[in-house]
């Protein structure tokens, strides 16, 4: 007779649990859909290289052709055009050459394109696009000029995004096990495994990104401390919240470092070819601080190193915060828990011949059961979320 009540409560319970990998799948296609499903530039700065009306007349026609997809100024030389590049202002500066009717021969009427690939190889075959169209007008091949390309182990550029995959892995996936399998240990502890952890996982990025892949050809000590800081922010920001959030930890942490970290990163896309959501999230989310830091530290000399720096440095204090805080709650906790057990419990020894107090002595009370049981399938859950 009990039968069906039992699998009835049984199904419910599993249909609860169900709820986090249908959460994961919609956050997933609404954020990776979102981001790169249709990428298109919106001011996208590029240079005309010329001062004289030809220049300007081509700047602003393709101004107003672009309709908002590009913003297109004129620089006077080759020199200051390719400065803007290096210093990551613009990402495609075109030098018109001569018309095919004047009298110079080879390649002196040639137009040319200067981009920076190790910036953003997309931003570059955007712009590489939309020039090669304008040179076509003309009768004429455009020859393209990489002034800052990347590393012959990373041809696409785009080595640097996955390296960033496997570092947020490898961490908020150690947050489920400290959070789950080692929740029983003082907090102080689990940050120590927090500390701990984020340097393996920063020593596994370098050997990738160094002596395994050859993802970058100098610079490796400054990529590992950019891995530590970006990892050790996602372990302690996680640790810390899962004294709040529980079984809910890993979709948090997921959504955090994973469903808006990934998608604004600028790994695949900068956001000036994503939508203006994503490309806001760029500007200060940790993905994005440790791509453009790893970028700006090994490809453009450290320019603008510093604001990249200070994003995962804001991130890592977070999560110090936030541990800090899970702490402090964490022990309100466990003196009001005491101060309740204490209440509870009868005044003055029990005479010899009384029955031991349940809730002293055994261990197998309806809460004590209760508890593990949601200890379980919170770590089924976190599991899940792995």
């Amino acid at each position: 007779m009990s039968a069906g009540p039992t699998t009835k409560g049984a199904l419910r319970h599993v249909l609860g649990h169900l709820l986090t990998p249908l959460l994961m799948c919609v956050g997933m296609g609404l954020a990776y859909l979102g981001a790169f499903h249709a990428p298109e530039p919106h001011h996208l700065r590029v240079d005309i290289v010329g001062s004289g009306p030809q220049a300007q007349v081509l700047a602003q026609t393709l101004q107003d052709k672009g309709a908002g997809a590009l913003d297109v100024r004129t620089v006077p030389d080759r020199a200051t055009a390719t400065a803007a590049l290096r210093d990551r202002a613009s990402f495609g500066a075109y030098l018109p050459g001569e018309a095919p009717s004047a009298p110079a021969a080879g390649n002196a009427a040639r137009p040319e394109l200067l981009v920076a690939s190790a910036s953003s190889d997309t931003s570059a075959m955007a712009v590489e696009k939309v020039f090669t169209k304008v040179a076509a007008t003309r009768g004429q091949p455009l020859k393209v000029t990489d002034v800052a390309p990347v590393s012959a182990g990373d041809p696409t550029g785009q080595g640097v995004f996955f390296l960033l995959v496997a570092l947020s892995i490898g961490s908020y996936a150690s947050v489920a096990v400290i959070g789950g399998a080692g929740a029983v240990l003082p907090m102080r502890i689990r940050a120590l495994l927090a500390a701990g952890m984020s340097l393996l996982v920063s020593l596994v990025g370098a050997v990738f990104a160094g002596p395994l892949f050859h993802l970058v050809d100098h610079g490796l000590a400054g990529v590992w401390a950019m891995s530590w800081l970006y990892s050790a922010g996602i372990l302690l920001i996680g640790v810390g919240l899962h004294t709040f959030l529980k079984r809910w930890t890993t979709l948090g942490v997921m959504v955090l470092f994973v469903m808006l970290n990934f998608t604004s990163s600028g790994g695949i896309y900068r956001p000036e070819l994503q939508p203006g959501f994503f490309g806001s999230l760029h500007a200060f989310w940790n993905g994005a601080g440790f791509v453009e830091g790893v970028r700006d530290h090994v490809y453009f000399g450290g320019h603008a190193l510093g604001g990249n720096l200070l994003v995962l440095t804001l991130w890592l204090l977070a999560g110090i915060a936030l541990t800090v805080m899970a702490g402090l709650t964490e022990a309100r906790r466990r003196t009001s828990s005491t101060a309740v057990t204490a209440t509870a419990t009868p005044p003055g020894p029990a005479s010899p011949g009384a029955p031991a107090s349940p809730a002293q002595h055994d261990p197998t009370t309806p809460e004590t059961e209760q508890a593990k049981a949601e200890k379980a399938e919170e770590e089924m859950e976190e599991a899940v979320g792995v």
